[in-house]
């Protein structure tokens, strides 16, 4: 059975995803590789003991408890993105404690994205984020199976909340490459 096609929505409060229902009631299972990058994207990954976390008062680690034995039960990998580590870090550069904010981010979407290919999933992945004025940055994913572009996201504003900006159609994303906005 192919994954269950997974839609997001989102307002000032929350980014939410559920499963899309086709007219007859079925559930859709469309787009697999999108939805494994949604997933891998908007889950927390957990953070290593030595990380900085955004709340000094805080412990958490996050993380999903699915992925304490995911190998061993069901040859799996740990799921999710880093970059909720980034909600209150300040736009640093590369003379940054901590490195450039714009670098991590691209490095934490590449590593939640990179077992995609470990498991031959896809053939490879290109990640590409930016600084968009003084407190956004935009991440583009492009996944590839052989030569074309199979999947085309563009994630936005890490700070603020975690959203998917429509490309193309109500869900969410694209299956086409799109131009890139000014990244001035």
């Amino acid at each position: 059975m192919a994954d269950i096609r997974i839609v997001t929505g989102f307002d000032l409060g929350d980014t939410v995803a559920d499963w899309l229902l086709l007219p007859n009631g079925s559930l859709d299972e469309s787009e697999e590789l999108a939805n494994y990058v949604c997933v891998a994207l908007m889950s927390d990954a957990l953070a290593d003991p030595t990380e900085v976390l955004p709340n000094p008062d805080s412990n958490d680690r996050r993380g999903w408890w699915g992925d304490l034995d995911a190998k061993a039960i069901w040859q799996g990998w740990p799921l999710g993105c880093k970059n909720w580590l980034l909600e209150r870090a300040k736009m640093g550069d590369v003379n940054s404690f901590e490195g450039d904010t714009v670098v991590r981010a691209e490095d934490y979407v590449r590593n939640a994205l990179q077992p995609m290919i470990d498991m031959k999933m896809c053939s490879a992945i290109n990640v590409q984020a930016w600084r968009q004025g003084r407190d956004r940055i935009y991440v583009r994913v492009t996944v590839y199976r052989g030569p074309s572009a199979e999947v085309d996201l563009l994630f936005q504003d890490l700070w603020q909340q975690m959203t998917v900006t429509p490309l193309g159609n109500q869900w969410g994303y694209s299956t086409s490459p799109l131009a890139l906005p000014n990244q001035s």
